[in-house]
């Protein structure tokens, strides 16, 4: 219960609670909770690869923290956007244009706010860290004091302490006057703990930003929000475990090595990686990029994606129309492997085949629905994938919770 109630806070609505066991929790009824939550949280991108059900109820340690951590990150880093928050346009450095805002992570992003704030306080000093920077609370200090409303009461007293633990305290207390005394103990502070840091910081700039709106709108904004598409992509990557971690696609991807990834996991040993560069020169970094996504097309090409008319230098200008086809195909190969890996057949699994398996196991059941293939729109309600899973292991649908009608508020409620 636990998970999903932190999953929806992160990430809303990404869980229905009416498919959440609440009463009379047996072994099972809580194995199928923490099934779904996993779940769950691998379609917002947390790497769950070596995580399972049996490891949250034997509460592992790392494994369960770890868990914690990813949620958490997703839910805080999710408001560092454009969409969101419009004037992090303010952040730009000379000679930068609103797409450079996009390759940054949201960690470098925060750490640009932070010295944005420092030097509108008239502060010499700038942060370049979440640890050995913060430890003296000074910067901390500063920065609640400049983004506070001036009804809130905010003093630089802690300045006054020469104790660090004495002066996290009191920086805490002035932050508590903010609602946002969360994450960090004044222990956590003097240490530099990091991941508890860089929380207490998002925090602070999902309630007060600071930031004033660009005078006039930005241009091109609106094609460089993230489509639902492109996050279901960076999500499934993620979720995959790549390194570095996805925050933008298009410049994350410029330089082969997440494509790479995923091409091994797909299909084990299909990288040479002695051809790959790991790690890039000076002089030839653009090339050694471009070299990459060469690479990464031919293994596309091998593995008989269609890339007609699609280049490495496609993939490493961010061509976004090109880069979603090859990540499609390459989403869709993972799809098919896990499914070929599951029949125990030999040889690739395609579309026809798997249609006539679901046809099949409805027919068996009794059902009385059926596709045509994964763009009939008899899907779109969700009740054909309903009958699928109550076919596969029957009983596990409550079908009272399903509505009739064809509304599209009926139908989402039906998918989720």
């Amino acid at each position: 219960l636990f998970f999903s109630k932190i999953i929806n806070h992160s990430c809303p609505d990404t869980i229905d609670e009416r498919t959440i066991n609440k009463k009379n929790l047996t072994l099972y009824k809580k194995h199928e909770n923490l099934t779904l939550a996993l779940s769950s949280a691998q379609s917002i991108g947390c790497n769950i690869v070596n995580i399972d059900a049996h490891d949250l109820i034997k509460g592992s340690p790392h494994l369960v923290l770890g868990l914690l951590w990813q949620i958490i990150r997703i839910g805080l880093f999710n408001q560092i956007t454009l969409e969101n928050c419009p004037g992090l346009a303010t952040l730009l450095q000379d000679g930068e244009r609103i797409e450079d805002l996009l390759k940054l992570s949201p960690e470098a992003i925060l750490l640009r706010w932070v010295n944005h704030h420092l030097e509108n306080a008239g502060i010499a000093r700038r942060c370049n860290n979440f640890q050995s920077d913060i430890t003296d609370s000074e910067i901390y200090t500063y920065l609640i004091k400049q983004i506070a409303p001036n009804s809130a009461g905010i003093t630089l007293e802690a300045l006054m302490e020469p104790n660090h633990m004495s002066r996290a305290e009191i920086m805490l207390q002035q932050a508590a006057k903010l609602g946002c005394r969360s994450f960090v103990t004044p222990s956590d502070v003097v240490n530099g703990i990091y991941k508890l840091n860089l929380a207490f910081v998002a925090n602070m700039f999902n309630n007060y930003p600071g930031l004033d709106k660009p005078e006039s709108n930005i241009e091109g904004l609106e094609s460089l929000e993230e489509t639902r598409e492109e996050k279901t992509y960076r999500n499934w990557m993620n979720s995959m475990g790549v390194m570095p971690h996805v925050n933008w696609l298009y410049s994350d991807l410029a330089d082969g090595l997440v494509i790479f990834q995923l091409y091994d996991i797909i299909k084990p040993g299909t990288v040479n990686w002695n051809k790959v560069h790991k790690k890039f020169t000076k002089l030839r970094k653009f090339m050694e990029k471009l070299e990459n996504c060469n690479y990464a097309v031919e293994l596309g090409k091998q593995m008989n994606f269609s890339l007609v008319g699609i280049a490495g230098q496609d993939i490493n200008d961010g061509n976004a129309t090109l880069t979603l086809a090859l990540i499609w195909q390459l989403m869709r190969s993972y799809t098919l492997s896990i499914l070929t890996s599951l029949a125990g057949t030999q040889g690739s699994t395609v579309e026809k085949e798997i249609v006539q398996w679901v046809n099949s196991k409805l027919q068996a059941a009794g059902k009385t629905s059926s596709i045509k293939g994964f763009q009939d729109y008899a899907i779109s309600d969700g009740k054909v994938v309903l009958d699928l899973i109550d076919a596969i292991k029957p009983g596990s649908v409550n079908y009272d919770l399903i509505k009739e009608g064809g509304t599209e508020k009926v139908r989402i409620l039906s998918i989720k």
